[in-house]
């Protein structure tokens, strides 16, 4: 039963790790260490649970003394503010290239004689000849040219890994898009964002935002949660996601992660700082 064996919480932090267990007995207990110390372990959490459970490093954890284990982390977040996510290539409609540049044009200093957008998380831009109209006629069928195929992999050969496709009304009509991920896939790109999975919205920004930065930031959580989940074994692994809630670790994606450790504190805050603010200016 999981009374009778230990739980772990834990908020992995930039510099402090924090954890807060529950024995098999029902007492809570907590430790706290440094996240970043490589001279003693790899991994603070992990080695926070060896900690309480007086392991030895690189002992298997026990399975049968371990309910769960559920974990908020900026590793996302820090991974955007450092500007440390993965290079990410941009396919979007003809003609909107300079879109989520451009944005809505907020001017949060009204008077501001010289306005610094924000930076951008993509490196590359490639347009895509194609277009449904609103009411979902198809305009022009996705035109896959040798000169787009060539542009697909010189971006490949180059180094860059993970892809944002964003079209202009994918939302709803998402075959076009759909037939984009199959040909970067077939190009070898191993992070494909799709706008109508990732942010199935009406609105090309705030869905070509988050559709970015899910391409941005989830190639490096995913490296980080296999690592844990590696080490963890069957052990249940959840992940704390930007609006409060658990998922599971191989649910849990660059989106919904940029909030994962200040949500652990208030659920409520990081669900409305995240709703209410682009991503890109965080």
């Amino acid at each position: 039963m999981t009374l009778n064996r230990w739980q772990f919480w834990i908020d992995r932090g930039g510099t402090f790790t924090d954890i807060v267990a529950r024995r098999p007995d029902g007492r809570l207990v907590v430790h706290k260490l440094l996240s970043d110390q490589p001279e003693r372990y790899h991994d603070a959490p992990l080695q926070g649970i060896r900690d309480l459970l007086g392991l030895a490093a690189k002992t298997p954890f026990p399975a049968d003394q371990i309910a769960v284990v559920k974990m908020g982390t900026t590793v996302a977040t820090n991974a955007l503010l450092e500007r440390r996510g993965d290079r990410t290539l941009l396919l979007i409609t003809q003609g909107f290239r300079d879109a989520l540049r451009i944005g809505y044009q907020n001017r949060p200093q009204i008077f501001a004689r010289q306005i610094i957008l924000p930076e951008m998380l993509y490196e590359q831009v490639i347009e895509i000849p194609e277009r449904y109209s609103a009411q979902g006629e198809e305009l022009l069928p996705v035109q896959i040219t040798a000169d787009l195929v060539q542009a697909l992999q010189a971006a490949y050969t180059d180094g860059i890994r993970a892809c944002a496709i964003v079209l202009l009304h994918g939302y709803r009509y998402p075959d076009h898009e759909a037939q984009l991920a199959d040909l970067v896939r077939g190009i070898g790109f191993t992070q494909i964002s799709v706008s109508h999975q990732v942010s199935p919205v009406m609105k090309l920004i705030s869905r070509g935002d988050t559709t970015v930065v899910d391409a941005y930031l989830s190639p490096i959580l995913h490296r980080y949660v296999e690592q844990v989940s590696a080490e963890l074994g069957p052990i249940p692994l959840m992940l704390m996601q930007s609006n409060g809630g658990l998922t599971a670790a191989a649910e849990f994606r660059g989106k919904d992660s940029i909030l994962s450790g200040p949500a652990g504190g208030d659920g409520r805050r990081g669900a409305n700082q995240c709703d209410r603010g682009n991503p890109l200016h965080y």
